[in-house]
């Protein structure tokens, strides 16, 4: 199977946050440091800010908490799946070792 120079692939998700307006320059520093990719932001009513992304699932986990924290429970999000892509090298590396540990210790995949 190496010989084929397997690939792994994650999938990518478009999220859409919205919050009040002063958040905004917080939530794009995040997305940015979860390897997102900011698309636009669109203004709403009320002074809110729909900032548009595509961003990796695996990094998704745990940001209903890290979103409401940042606004002070006023952010809201949506995500849907958009795609899947290659994951840059370093993940790759992460998961092939995991993954060797696990077989390493006993675990088998069925």
């Amino acid at each position: 199977m190496l010989e084929a120079s397997p690939i792994l692939l994650e999938p990518i998700m478009l999220l859409k946050v919205t919050a009040p307006e002063k958040y905004t320059g917080d939530i794009m520093g995040d997305l940015n440091k979860r390897r997102g990719r900011v698309l636009g932001m669109s203004p709403l009513n009320n002074g809110k800010q729909m900032i548009e992304a595509e961003i990796p699932m695996s990094v998704l986990f745990g940001y209903c908490s890290d979103l409401r924290s940042m606004t002070g429970g006023r952010g809201v999000y949506e995500y849907e799946f958009v795609r899947y892509e290659q994951a840059p090298p370093e993940v790759q590396e992460k998961e092939v070792k995991a993954r060797a540990q696990a077989v390493a210790e006993g675990y088998k995949e069925e």
